[in-house]
């Protein structure tokens, strides 16, 4: 009887200690964190981003689009995510610097810059002075629409790796899909 009481005093300190998930961004570990999507290992926090969930879970992306490309599959993700998730991205005017990180979903985006995974969205915590400024939910669904440098920066991949069969049949299977998003949406009047 002596044990069962222990053991229930242990179990009652145990769940009282328990700590309270924060959403604060966490530092990329550069010798171990990689994308959840694409497996690269992270090393250019200007564009990678982050996705912490209410279990305090942290996903990490080498790009914007990596992130989109994970809630895509929204069965999978929302299950991920529970109730709520947070999502941090690196300022790009800012640098590679361990400590910046700003709000994905308030900051400010623009198109056209070589990213790491070639989706060329870039985000600041100010609004850059450039035509074309986007929010979160914009870039998600532009991404989604196949509205990206992808096509281009698998293209270039291709170049590179004509000697390897293996990950040309890889590069080429992305590139279809690339090419099909953006067929899709072409169809339906959407501009590039």
């Amino acid at each position: 009887m002596k044990k069962l009481i222990l053991l229930l005093g242990f179990l009652i300190l145990l769940s009282s200690c328990k700590q309270e998930v924060t959403y604060e961004a966490r530092d990329i570990n550069f010798d171990r964190d990689v994308c959840y999507v694409c497996l690269m290992g992270l090393t250019d926090q200007r564009y990678n981003a982050q996705a912490i969930n209410e279990y305090g879970e942290v996903h990490w992306y080498d790009d914007i689009g990596c992130l989109a490309e994970e809630m895509r599959d929204t069965a999978i993700w929302n299950t991920w995510k529970g109730n709520k998730v947070k999502f941090w991205i690196g300022d790009v005017s800012k640098g590679n610097d361990p400590s910046n990180w700003i709000d994905a979903e308030t900051a400010y985006y623009d198109y056209g810059k070589h990213t790491p995974m070639g989706y060329g969205y870039s985000a600041y915590a100010t609004k850059p002075d450039v035509d074309s400024v986007f929010t979160f939910e914009e870039v998600l669904k532009r991404i989604n629409e196949g509205k990206t440098m992808r096509e281009n920066f698998i293209q270039e991949k291709m170049l590179m790796m004509k000697d390897n069969p293996k990950k040309m049949k890889k590069l080429k299977e992305k590139l279809k899909k690339e090419q099909k998003k953006s067929d899709s949406t072409s169809h339906v009047g959407h501009n590039h």
